[in-house]
Formats: C-alpha cells, sequence, structure tokens
C-alpha cells in the first residue's frame, strides 16, 4: 500500500512510517511532497494520508492532551503491545505538546532534526533513521518489562 505525507519529515513523520513497516504495512511505500498537495496526491495515487491536516491519521485531542499521528496508527490499527504505548509517549513528547512530558522526548527530537539535516531526502532520511527507532523500540520493551534501568555513570 501508499502512504503519503509532507516532506521534510522530523519526528512523527519518520516514526510512523517505522510503525507501519514493523506493525501495519511491511511492504509499505511511502510517498513525501508538499503540504499542499498530500490530500489532492493522496487520492491521485490511492495513498493513505498522514501526518497531515485533515487526514484521518492525524493529531487529536483525548482526555484534553493532544496525541500525534504515531497514537493515531496505534489506535487505528488496534496495535496492543505495551512498548508501543511507551513508545509513543516519547514520540509525542518530541511532536506535539502533552501534558505527560518524557525526558527522552528531548533527545529524539535533536536525534530527528540532525538526522533530518544530514539525510539526502526524506527516503535516506527514513534509512538513517529506523534502527534508531528500532534501538528505541528496544528500550521500551525493556522499560515495560522492567528491566532497563538507567545507569548514570560520573564522568
Amino acid at each position: 500500500m501508499k502512504w503519503i505525507t509532507r516532506e521534510k519529515a522530523k519526528v512523527d513523520r519518520i516514526a510512523c512510517p517505522w510503525l507501519i513497516t514493523r506493525f501495519v504495512d511491511p511492504k509499505a511505500e511511502f510517498l513525501y511532497v508538499p503540504r499542499e498537495q498530500v490530500l489532492e496526491r493522496a487520492k491521485a495515487e490511492n495513498a493513505i494520508p498522514f501526518d497531515t491536516p485533515g487526514a484521518e491519521l492525524h493529531h487529536f485531542q483525548e482526555d484534553g492532551d493532544e496525541r500525534c499521528s504515531f497514537d493515531a496508527i496505534v489506535r487505528k490499527y488496534k496495535l496492543k503491545e505495551p512498548a508501543l504505548f511507551d513508545m509513543a509517549e516519547i514520540v509525542r513528547t518530541a511532536d506535539a505538546g502533552p501534558k505527560k512530558r518524557r525526558p527522552e522526548g528531548a533527545g529524539l527530537e535533536a536525534m530527528a532534526l540532525g538526522f533530518r539535516t544530514i539525510a539526502k531526502d526524506d527516503h535516506d532520511n527514513i534509512r538513517l533513521q529506523f534502527p534508531a527507532y528500532d534501538a528505541l523500540y528496544a528500550y521500551c520493551k525493556l522499560r515495560v518489562e522492567g528491566k532497563a534501568k538507567l545507569e548514570h555513570a560520573p564522568g
């Protein structure tokens, strides 16, 4: 299936393709286009739009708190993996304005900005960042299993 979103991806527009390929559509094809073309091109390409105004898979409010497109995909596709819920909090912190903020979100946002700067284009950005999201997911799995111990060694 084709999926489409805005170009110049940072956090959510890389986190969502990671989530889609790992848990929803392993053969997904991603299109990145200018903001004003997303919905029109989605129709023309028979693609699912995400993380763009007017798309079903976009930011939303829940319990008086902002959720991001990553959350919308978890909800729509009824993903139940506890590590994904944990990871969603981090992605949300980096990409939206939630009340509950995770300290890892600042690092994720910084990493995403750096990757966007060094990537040739959005597809290169995906290629560069997916291993980081695999590692973040592994970290979240350890956290929810109670096995993650953050050690802060001096110097």
